[in-house]
């Protein structure tokens, strides 16, 4: 969990992990929290 983030910081985050090539464990971290909080990927990041 990564209760510390806002949702807002937290999908911020997965963007530039995902632009930038980060580990995919990491991706997975987040995209799992964010899974948990039942956010919404804006298009351009759904996986």
């Amino acid at each position: 969990m990564l209760p510390l983030l806002s949702d807002e910081i937290l999908l911020e985050a997965y963007h530039h992990a995902t632009r930038l090539q980060l580990d995919r464990e990491f991706l997975n971290l987040l995209l799992a929290e964010i899974e948990r909080r039942k956010l919404k990927l804006p298009d351009d990041l759904a996986v």
